[in-house]
């Protein structure tokens, strides 16, 4: 088992974490959370090598992923870098890329009943305006479940707030702060249930979020 304490808050800058092989070769893994070797809960920063292919498989809790470079394919089609995509309970897929790709993919984490497919071109989608001077651009929600893009202009400050349902981030562009720290491109975040912060940026940063999804105990 790996993070998978969720009333724990865990930060992991994943430029310097090493590449681990998976059971495929030329694909790699920076493993972030994870139930269980090969099966159950994960979270992870994947590399396909140009060329490389992983054998169909299922997704029995679901799939989500957010392509950071390159091209991911599969046979519903090519997904180039700032594609969001989930793929539902029950749903199954044989992966490849042919130029190469980097993904943050999560497995086994979603509610059977959430059965949608979605596929979202982050470069084209709509910014919408949020609170200040953000710009939210949603990808999906189911319930207490909501997951955005958010982008921070230079210099904003954020108003303090709880999480309900938990927060999970990962920085896409610039650096992200908080009160904790300071958290550049890269870095993946998990706060619990209830945790409260007061973020702010000094330079335009894009972060993917996650809120209302974790355990309330």
């Amino acid at each position: 088992m790996l993070n998978m304490d969720f009333a724990q808050r865990v930060v992991i800058r994943t430029a310097e974490q090493p590449w681990v092989a998976s059971p495929a070769a030329g694909v790699e893994r920076k493993p972030l959370a994870r139930a269980e070797a090969e099966r159950g809960h994960a979270t992870s920063v994947v590399r396909y090598l140009p060329g490389s292919a992983f054998a169909r498989h299922e997704h029995p809790l679901g799939e989500e992923i957010l392509v950071l470079d390159g091209v991911f394919s599969d046979e519903t089609g090519h997904y180039p870098a700032g594609t969001y995509l989930r793929n539902p309970p029950g749903s199954g897929h044989a992966p490849f890329s042919k130029q190469g790709c980097t993904l943050l993919v999560k497995l086994h984490q979603f509610d059977q009943r959430d059965t949608a497919t979605v596929r979202v071109d982050t470069n084209t989608a709509e910014w919408l305006p949020g609170i200040g001077g953000l710009q939210v651009m949603p990808l999906h929600e189911f319930e207490h479940e909501h997951v955005a893009l958010v982008k921070w202009p230079a210099n904003e400050l954020f108003q303090p707030h709880r999480h309900f349902g938990g927060e999970e981030i990962f920085v896409l562009s610039g650096e992200f702060c908080d009160e904790h720290g300071r958290y550049p491109e890269g870095t993946w975040l998990r706060s619990p249930h209830l945790s409260q912060h007061h973020p702010f940026v000094d330079q335009e940063t894009v972060i993917w979020v996650k809120t209302g999804h974790l355990p309330l105990d």
